[in-house]
């Protein structure tokens, strides 16, 4: 089983190497680290643990994460922390009815969506700001023409429930016009660790920030993979 598992890591880090972009100097050399981790986004907290680094204590970092969530994605299905255990995660915030901006957003992502086709480690959720009128059967139609896979989920629920989970949990905008049919929301893909943890925003409309969230996704995976397994380095 332990050979197995190694074989697996090895296979996915193969892929990840084999997608253009990738820096190789983001791996490691001789048990020495020579990538710089993704910054941490959101409010920080000094925990009373720590560790030593050279002899020197050094006071451990309590990093902002999402709260657990309840939604509904196209298919009817709930979805919550629990369909990403160990798994990072790249969300963004639409409604059906949005003019151009979230079909050009939608578009890029849906280019990561199929470059991360066989990443086990990877998965991307679109979120709408308008649950009244975005229900799983309207999402799944709209799913459509972006040829949409089980990796790719898109999510309704609770007006509130929703609202909250962007400024609370993404630190970003969510909410409705007071007597208008529109909304003022991000256009931002959030790239989110195993953890819950916010380490990017990209602009989901720019080509410069679609090609960085491409890097750094593969950064995170390096991450990922090194906590479960550093003999792999």
């Amino acid at each position: 089983m332990r050979k197995a598992s190694i074989a697996k890591k090895i296979m996915i880090l193969v892929a990840i190497l084999a997608l253009p972009g990738f820096l190789y100097y983001l791996l490691t050399a001789k048990g020495k680290n020579r990538y710089k981790p993704l910054p941490f986004y959101g409010p920080k907290q000094v925990a009373a643990t720590g560790h030593k680094f050279h002899g020197k204590y050094i006071p451990d970092t309590i990093y902002h994460k999402l709260s657990d969530f309840k939604l509904t994605d196209q298919n009817g299905k709930e979805v919550s922390f629990k369909n990403f255990d160990k798994k990072i995660f790249i969300a963004n915030f639409f409604y059906t009815g949005c003019p151009t901006v979230c079909s050009a957003v939608n578009k890029n992502v849906s280019e990561l969506v199929y470059a991360y086709r066989k990443n086990p480690m990877v998965y991307f959720l679109t979120i709408t700001v308008n649950p009244d009128k975005d229900k799983p059967a309207v999402l799944k139609q709209y799913a459509r023409q972006f040829e949409a896979t089980n990796k790719w989920l898109f999510l309704t629920g609770d007006n509130t429930a929703i609202y909250n989970l962007a400024r609370k949990g993404f630190l970003v905008d969510a909410l409705k016009v007071p007597g208008k049919d529109e909304f003022i929301y991000s256009d931002k893909l959030i790239l989110i660790d195993a953890e819950k943890r916010i380490r990017g925003y990209y602009a989901g409309a720019s080509n410069a920030d679609i090609t960085k969230l491409n890097d750094e996704i593969k950064v995170q995976i390096a991450e990922e993979l090194r906590k479960v397994d550093k003999a792999l380095y």
